[in-house]
């Protein structure tokens, strides 16, 4: 079962929010600006009384950030250095900024033959597909042309532009999670499409991935206590400066104050957010969020704004997050408990108040 609690605006919480934008993405209302709907994630500890170890800066569109609490193998500037150099492999990848990356030339292949590319960006589509392809098809890396068609993507649309049913129709004839291929042959690995207008955007996946090399970055490193994050999506291990495990705070969804909703102590596992408040356009009165759905091919018009997501790696997690958000908390909670998954939504009621709801699973995480 479910719970569900009340959450009043406004609640004082002595925690300060990382304010963390999208990944690989669009420079418009971007999917890929998950920015601006994934903020409701940002790992922060309370009660700092010495100062972490810390590198940051800006790649695949976002802002990342590592804090280790202790030594780091060369200091400050070698943390620094090594995950800049993270990051930039990545990007070479799976961004879709950078043309030359991977996934770009995959993107931009005319052809329907096997597309050599490396065993990382294999694996990752792979099990994207896998957790998309679990939940319905509601998490889907092919799902460009519509998020492109709302305005959501790199064409430049009119304000407030909604297409018409013909265009949506046409869109989706270019979707497609069983037309994409991952495979493996003689110790190579490949991307194969059934035609050459089938395109892969990691975007939705992308901060998940990013962290998780974070993580194996600083297991590799020998660091035993860390924060790791990019934009929504965070991985931890140890205990923070405090002297107690890291905690993550999950913002509330106003726009004009950094309420925390709740406190979540992940015990090593990673976390990550989806939301639809922050990433919109209006026209009519009526709420357009970038948060779309593929079957239907409309953003989503239910009444859930943000779903968290805890699980081992934070590409399950970011895989996850965004498709139980298209379905919505109903929905999500029922795969959850089903799959022992835990999950938080931030639900709007019918007063206008933001409302909690989480799985069973969810529980044993809530900082006590």
């Amino acid at each position: 079962m479910s719970e569900s609690k009340s959450s009043a605006p406004g609640i004082s919480i002595l925690l300060s929010c990382a304010v963390l934008a999208g990944i690989m993405g669009w420079t418009g209302r971007g999917m890929a600006e998950r920015s601006e709907c994934s903020q409701p994630a940002a790992a922060q500890e309370t009660q700092v009384r010495k100062e972490p170890l810390t590198a940051g800066g800006t790649g695949m569109g976002t802002f990342y950030s590592l804090k280790v609490n202790g030594e780091y193998p060369g200091g400050q500037e070698a943390l620094a250095r090594d995950a800049e150099e993270t990051i930039r492999r990545i990007e070479k990848e799976i961004s879709t900024f950078d043309k030359t990356s991977e996934l770009s030339k995959f993107n931009n292949y005319q052809g329907t033959g096997r597309f050599e590319v490396s065993r990382d960006t294999a694996v990752m589509v792979a099990e994207t597909m896998r957790l998309g392809k679990s939940i319905g098809g509601a998490t889907d890396i092919t799902i460009f042309p519509l998020v492109d068609l709302w305005g959501f993507g790199p064409s430049k649309k009119p304000e407030g532009f909604v297409p018409d049913d013909e265009s949506i129709q046409k869109a989706k004839s270019l979707l497609g999670l069983d037309r994409l291929h991952v495979i493996m042959d003689a110790g190579k690995y490949y991307l194969q499409k059934d035609f050459p207008e089938l395109h892969v955007d990691l975007s939705t996946v992308g901060e998940g991935y990013g962290a998780d090399r974070f993580a194996e970055l600083m297991d590799r490193k020998g660091v035993q206590n860390y924060l790791v994050q990019i934009a929504g999506a965070s991985r931890s291990r140890g205990i923070s400066p405090s002297g107690r495990p890291w905690r993550i705070a999950i913002n509330g969804p106003r726009r004009d104050e950094e309420t925390v909703m709740e406190t979540i102590v992940p015990e090593e596992m990673a976390v990550s957010t989806a939301g639809s408040y922050r990433n919109y356009f209006e026209k009519d009165g009526k709420r357009f969020s970038h948060a779309i759905d593929p079957v239907t091919g409309r953003p989503i018009e239910h009444r859930t704004v943000s779903v968290t997501v805890i699980a081992p790696t934070a590409l399950e997690t970011d895989a996850l997050d965004t498709g139980l958000l298209v379905l919505g908390a109903d929905r999500a909670l029922e795969y959850a408990e089903k799959a022992g998954l835990p999950i938080y939504c931030i639900v709007k009621d019918q007063s206008g108040q933001f409302v909690s709801r989480y799985s069973s699973a969810f529980e044993k995480y809530l900082a006590k």
